[in-house]
């Protein structure tokens, strides 16, 4: 992918992404893009006959049998994932993380007015302000982000803020009394191909998308993460949150691989000057 379709990959994702958000507050070019190598070939591709890369051929392991998650991953759009993609630049999930779902999400009383509420209100999300958006929207973020999987850890960088994220693999335990945090705690195991992490000790105003739906400090996630072949990682969420949700809840996020590219530095309020015209709108109104 060329950096000028990088630039506009970005812009338009905002844009597409956030109309029932102030989208202004998000676009923010970033600085110093063309010091960067957004189109190295990446190494050690597997590649057809035709030499196109073999997307699907099997995943690659670590020294210890492990599929090897390292690499650079994307979200689902109408491009690369066909007709059950809505068509934009954001991932269905993004809007509203339960969009594969048959069944309403099984809210507690409270939270389907919150939820309500969130999406009357235009500008409540954290994202609009730059927040950090927690990990499980690290997973349907419109940003790419790039696993590193070394002893004892998964570690997961984001372009958005620059931000990461660490999965302890090294058999410790979760944290009995948590500093609450946007990411929460990672833990860890192997179930055969299967990295199964537990998380907990997340804030209390988290959203897990675009339309508002909480995650709360007493809220869990169980992440089973695979990788099938050496395109794509398949990445199925639990949210166990008794607070906000009457029973667990899961859904399914591929995340298609990305070659020949790199992770390209934001951070979303840099040169930002809407916020100020933003706060007179609003007082008039």
């Amino acid at each position: 992918m060329s950096i000028h379709s990088r630039i506009r990959g970005v812009f338009m994702s905002h844009r597409s992404g956030l109309n029932y958000c102030a989208a202004a507050l998000m676009i923010a070019a970033p600085a110093a893009l063309f010091a960067q190598w957004p189109d190295y070939p990446t190494s050690g591709v597997p590649r057809n006959p035709d030499g196109k890369p073999n997307l699907t051929a099997p995943a690659p392991r670590t020294g210890d049998g492990k599929p090897d998650f390292s690499g650079m991953w994307g979200w689902e759009t109408r491009a690369n994932c066909g007709a059950k993609c809505d068509d934009t630049q954001v991932s269905r999930e993004f809007i509203n993380i339960a969009s594969t779902l048959k069944n309403p999400l099984p809210y507690q009383p409270w939270v389907a007015e919150l939820v309500k509420k969130r999406g009357v209100e235009q500008g409540l999300d954290p994202n609009v302000h730059c927040m950090p958006r927690g990990a499980p929207r690290i997973w349907t973020d419109d940003y790419y982000k790039r696993i590193f999987q070394v002893p004892g850890r998964v570690i997961i960088l984001t372009e958005r803020n620059m931000q990461y994220r660490q999965i302890f693999t090294d058999g410790r335990p979760l944290p009995p009394d948590p500093n609450p945090t946007w990411n929460g705690y990672s833990i860890g195991h192997w179930e055969g191909d299967t990295l199964v992490v537990e998380t907990t000790g997340y804030r209390d105003d988290l959203w897990l998308d675009a339309s508002g739906k909480p995650l709360t400090e007493r809220g869990k996630t169980i992440e089973r993460i695979r990788r099938p072949n050496y395109g794509n990682l398949e990445v199925e969420i639990t949210i166990d949150d008794p607070r906000a949700y009457t029973a667990p809840w899961t859904v399914k996020i591929n995340q298609p691989l990305v070659l020949d590219s790199e992770l390209i530095d934001y951070y979303c309020l840099e040169n930002e000057k809407d916020a100020i015209h933003m706060r007179e709108v609003n007082r008039i109104n």
